[in-house]
């Protein structure tokens, strides 16, 4: 097969114990072209794209034709932590590539050409402060520095195929731009991008021609500019109409039998501030190695919910995780309830541990991949709460249930769920401790356009219900930080602005907090 020749997948169906996976999908990938596929958590993106790479979940049947041009197909996976070895620093990982592309050059000239090589592939995955970043390890980075490390990979392994699995997701409205405009570049110069995306507005601005999936299928196909104008198909159209952020739920979820105060009770004349604050920071520096990534001062998080912005980098996932005892290499105090909690999780009661729940960003890295789902998100209740397994199963059961899982599907193994299922599963765990503080780092990032008005609108609902729950969001996303009812936003590890969400919302002061707040202009490249 000649370079310039299309990447192709003939009738291809992938099953798993006789249950289609993807389910007679064709597609051309042309290069110097962008390629997207749309649809639902779970219905075929990544098996469709992986395919590209022939790589099928374990025990699959594959029936059908993939062909590649004869080159490096490059994968930028939707969790990068999972392709990033967690032993080796950012450096090494590159470096191991980068070699490989210097051999001709004489011994003495290779150490530099390397390095060059290396800066200027970050700098292409919009990392221009790369080099900051060569000493760390890939916990030590955020989300979207993670993913931009694992672009630059693919970039610097000279794939002419590029397979991106969600770029934008857990991304800042800049970043998202400079990432769209880096896609694009890498189609001009005449690779083929297979973009996999629940984010709209990148797939509307980016692809050349968009295919939505659903169950598997193909059910549509055309450019942006025909889907978005005459969508023909229900599934099309459900799944690009905008809606509302939040819709009342049928089923509000529950984390206590504690009851409700009653309908007549008075309301305070100002809510936050008659409340006491559950969690609290006074003065907190935390480290990376020797280096400082953040630093803040008095922090409150009252009942209610409230979010934590900021760009990729900014620090808002090494604050949650020093809340959550995940982070223990930090100065200062957290208080919970007006008493400092340990830094380490090791150090932590079992009531601590139940009282400040954490739900990831990567849910699948969260699970055991060989234990059934519904055993793992009813062993919170187990071990946090000491709740007998017949009623933690139950429980466990009524939550997912409540989440939208049930059945069959919650008694498989995390590998043959979707990442959106997983996400849902991973907040259910969390749910069963009962906890007075909930941590959501990006849950609602990598989620189709229907599950992440179905999340917000059970987020709502948890904090309408539950009075006493302090909800803390770490987002880029606009719409999820509109929950909340006040917003801190970080930049570089500082705490630039905090207030009401209203305020900060409606009527900006800096700068950057305008940038991420205010509704973003259609994306251009």
């Amino acid at each position: 097969m000649q370079l310039n020749e299309a990447a192709e997948v003939q009738d291809l169906r992938v099953e798993i114990d006789g249950r289609a996976l993807v389910d007679g999908v064709t597609l051309r990938v042309p290069p110097g072209r962008i390629t997207a596929l749309i649809g639902a958590s779970g219905s075929g993106k990544t098996t469709t794209g992986l395919a590209l790479l022939h790589e099928y979940p374990p025990g699959a049947r594959v029936t059908g034709e993939v062909r590649v041009p004869d080159t490096l197909v490059g994968y930028v996976p939707q969790h990068p932590a999972t392709v990033l070895n967690p032993a080796r620093p950012v450096a090494t990982l590159l470096q191991d590539i980068a070699r490989t592309q210097v051999r001709h050059l004489p011994r003495r000239a290779r150490r530099p050409a390397i390095r060059q090589r290396i800066l200027h592939a970050l700098a292409q995955a919009q990392l221009p402060d790369g080099e900051t970043l060569l000493h760390r390890y890939p916990h030590q980075l955020s989300g979207g520095q993670q993913q931009r490390v694992v672009l630059a990979q693919a970039l610097l392994t000279g794939a002419r195929t590029v397979v991106a699995d969600e770029p934008t997701t857990g991304q800042d409205a800049m970043t998202k731009q400079q990432i769209a405009d880096q896609l694009a570049a890498v189609a001009r110069e005449g690779i083929a991008v297979l973009l996999l995306s629940h984010d709209l507005e990148a797939v509307r601005a980016l692809a050349d021609e968009v295919h939505v999936l659903r169950s598997g299928r193909i059910v549509e196909s055309g450019t942006p500019e025909q889907l978005w104008s005459h969508p023909q198909h229900s599934w099309t159209r459900d799944l690009l109409t905008p809606a509302a952020a939040t819709e009342p739920s049928a089923s509000p979820l529950a984390l206590s039998t504690d009851p409700a105060p009653p309908a007549d009770e008075e309301p305070a004349a100002d809510p936050a501030a008659a409340r006491k604050a559950v969690l609290q920071i006074r003065n907190l520096t935390a480290q990376h190695a020797s280096s400082t990534v953040l630093h803040t001062p008095d922090v409150q998080f009252p009942p209610g919910c409230s979010a934590v912005v900021g760009r990729s980098g900014s620090g808002k996932t090494t604050l949650a995780r020093c809340l959550a005892g995940l982070h223990r290499r930090y100065d200062g105090e957290i208080l919970l309830d007006g008493v400092a909690l340990p830094r380490s999780l090791r150090d932590r009661t079992r009531e601590q541990l139940a009282a400040v729940q954490y739900v990831f960003q990567d849910a699948r890295a969260a699970f055991d991949e060989h234990r059934p789902v519904l055993d793992q998100v009813m062993r919170s209740a187990v071990r946090l709460r000491a709740v007998p397994r017949t009623e933690a199963l139950a429980e466990a059961e009524r939550t997912l249930s409540t989440l939208g899982l049930s059945g069959d599907h919650i008694r498989r193994r995390p590998t043959e769920l979707s990442g959106g299922e997983l996400q849902r599963a991973a907040l259910a765990r969390a749910l069963l401790a009962r906890p007075r503080v909930l941590i959501c780092d990006e849950i609602t990032s990598g989620q189709d356009a229907l599950t992440r008005r179905s999340l917000r609108t059970l987020l709502d609902d948890l904090v309408q219900t539950h009075p006493d729950l302090s909800l803390i969001l770490i987002t880029h996303d606009r719409d999820t930080a509109t929950l909340a009812t006040r917003i801190a936003v970080l930049n570089d590890g500082h705490l630039i602005d905090q207030g009401p969400a209203d305020d900060l919302l409606t009527a900006p002061q800096h700068p950057l907090t305008a940038a991420l707040l205010q509704p973003a202009p259609d994306m251009k490249v």
